[in-house]
């Protein structure tokens, strides 16, 4: 594992203690579905303009389909 993706473990981890202590007991919902769609966003945002909005490049970057990164750019209000 490099050290950029424990960094990007360790942010995660960081966010999740301060959510779970921000519910103050409360059970959480939907936490999956939550955690993915923000990182998922700005994923999508960074790798997009990486590459000048080339999706295709996007998609490769990504390792997705193509239609499966439209897909998720309409989801997201990205296109």
């Amino acid at each position: 594992m490099s050290e950029q993706t424990d960094l990007i473990a360790t942010a995660i981890t960081e966010s999740l203690a301060q959510y779970f202590n921000d519910l103050d007991g409360e059970p959480p919902s939907a936490l999956y579905e939550m955690v993915l769609a923000r990182m998922e966003k700005p994923l999508l945002i960074d790798v997009l303009r990486r590459v000048e909005g080339n999706q295709s490049r996007a998609s490769e970057m990504l390792g997705i389909n193509r239609n499966t990164l439209r897909k998720k750019l309409q989801t997201y209000d990205l296109l």
